[in-house]
């Protein structure tokens, strides 16, 4: 194999672009890898660990642009080198020149846009605290992409902005919308009159997109990040959040979706929402709070429901499935061919990952979370850290569960498998056709290793996402794969197909 390593001195370029490029030429025959990163010594440290170090690289500063290629010869690994060069450099067709300005100060910045309000940070991790700091400083709201931010610097960003009455949303906040723009991982939808607060990016998503469904809109979702309903953190964002929605004319219901909050934290919580005068609704995942005064779902989807009941003045009827016949039909014309057998699901959205993991323990029991785990299912997030160490996030190279189930096909882990279920998160930021690449990655389970498992995919998008949301199902579909697009009905109809007991619980369902 050649190798090509080449540097371009003092070159900033946003990770989510390097991930793009370096996944778009990767998929050549030819090109084994192509690694794109700065000069950091976090990123110099990560080439290492994954044995992409050269005595070149070693030479680029935090300012400079890496791109390593490996390919079957020197001649592709020089060609793919100057095509990622020109990919970086070309501008988008029809672009305006002068939005097409980056100043590389805040200060010259804020010249240029002296009216902003609000600054969205995705740099590494050790420069994002001071440069968060000087964005509060400055009297801008923070949207902070980055992770890796220790959780006592956290703590420090968070209680700055309060003092100064700004957000600080994250860090590691993948989503949010503030007056109707959407930042980070955001699905195209309407405004209206529900307001949210998240933690979690595809959490945040997965409601949004069902609300959307169900005709309603979104005033402001606030993203707090993973940690801010935690002890330490004592959900600083969340409360002045919740302060914030509380006070907006437009918001007239709010969800809050969390991981369990601290106990200290939910008492504070409860505190709050009970002296405002704008229902709640709560989607702490995986908990229940006896004797709560919150109106609680226990999915995604319930959380939307039940918050456009509540904007209706409707009462909400708890049910499994949007259309249990239909799902009842499918059960009848697949039989029991996936009955006892495995389930293996590969999942690009964390908490999407984790609400399907808690549906399916309820029904069979163990289920592991980790690929290391010896458990009969499985239910796996590939955008987990130990999952993309130097490769780009699932949502935006999906190829990456390409590559994970031809291993688990190669390894004999799909042997007994008899269902593997997949989410496909849709919209702005996100890869712009997953269903091809999910349809690839399945013909090559079936035409070379002779595997027919039985696909689900969850679809969490809207209409007016750019991906087209129902020719993505479409060509699912054609391709033999079942479709939904709520992430628990998905769940559910899995755990009914390899435990044909567990069905009797919706049989009431059907009409």
């Amino acid at each position: 194999m050649a190798c090509s390593t080449h540097i371009l001195k003092s070159s900033y370029y946003d990770s989510v672009v390097l991930m793009r490029v370096a996944s778009q030429l990767k998929k050549q025959d030819e090109v084994a890898e192509v690694a794109m990163f700065m000069g950091t010594e976090g990123n110099h440290a990560l080439l290492a660990q994954v044995g992409l170090t050269t005595e070149k690289s070693r030479e680029a500063g935090p300012q400079d642009l890496i791109i390593i290629v490996i390919a079957d010869s020197d001649e592709c690994a020089g060609r793919t080198t100057q095509e990622a060069i020109r990919m970086l450099s070309e501008r988008a067709p029809g672009q305006n020149a002068e939005l097409d300005y980056r100043p590389r100060m805040l200060d010259t910045a804020l010249k240029f846009l002296p009216d902003a309000s609000l600054a969205a940070l995705s740099i590494p991790g050790e420069f994002a605290v001071r440069e968060a700091t000087a964005c509060l400083d400055k009297g801008l709201n923070v949207f902070l992409f980055s992770d890796n931010v220790g959780i006592e610097a956290e703590i420090t960003l968070k209680n700055k902005a309060r003092e100064k009455n700004l957000l600080c949303m994250g860090p590691d906040c993948g989503t949010a919308y503030i007056n109707g723009v959407g930042l980070g991982f955001a699905n195209v939808i309407k405004s209206g009159r529900i307001g949210c607060i998240a933690a979690s990016g595809t959490g945040l998503q997965a409601v949004v997109c069902e609300l959307e469904r169900l005709r309603e809109g979104v005033s402001h979702a606030i993203g707090v990040g993973g940690r801010d309903l935690s002890r330490e953190v004592n959900g600083t964002m969340t409360r002045y959040a919740l302060e914030l929605l509380e006070q907006d004319p437009v918001t007239e219901v709010i969800v809050l979706l969390s991981k369990p909050p601290h106990a200290d934290v939910v008492a504070a919580l409860e505190s709050i929402c009970s002296a405002m005068s704008t229902p709640v609704v709560t989607c702490f995942q995986g908990a229940r709070l006896p004797g709560s005064t919150f109106v609680q779902a226990a999915t995604l989807d319930e959380a939307a429901a039940m918050a456009a009941c509540l904007a209706n003045g409707s009462d909400y009827q708890p049910r499994s499935f949007a259309d249990p016949n239909r799902v009842f039909d499918l059960l009848e014309r697949m039989g029991d061919t996936a009955a006892g057998k495995r389930v293996v699901g590969l999942f690009t959205g964390g908490t999407l990952a984790k609400e399907a993991q808690l549906l399916l323990v309820k029904e069979l029991g163990s289920v592991a979370t980790s690929l290391d785990e010896e458990i009969a299912h499985i239910v796996v997030d590939l955008g987990d850290d130990q999952y993309t160490i130097g490769r780009p996030h699932p949502m935006i190279a999906p190829e990456t569960r390409t590559e994970k189930l031809v291993e688990l096909a190669q390894n004999g882990n799909l042997a007994s498998c008899g269902v593997v279920l997949v989410d496909l998160v849709l919209g702005n930021g996100s890869h712009l056709d997953p269903a091809a690449e999910l349809i690839e990655s399945i013909d090559t389970l079936r035409t070379k290793h002779g595997l027919y498992p039985e696909i689900i995919a969850v679809i969490v998008g809207t209409e007016m996402d750019p991906q087209d949301t129902e020719g993505q199902i479409i060509a699912l579909e054609r391709a033999g794969i079942t479709v939904f697009r709520s992430n628990s009905e998905a769940a559910r109809y899995v755990a009914m197909l390899v435990a044909p007991a567990c069905r009797t619980h919706y049989m009431k369902e059907r009409a």
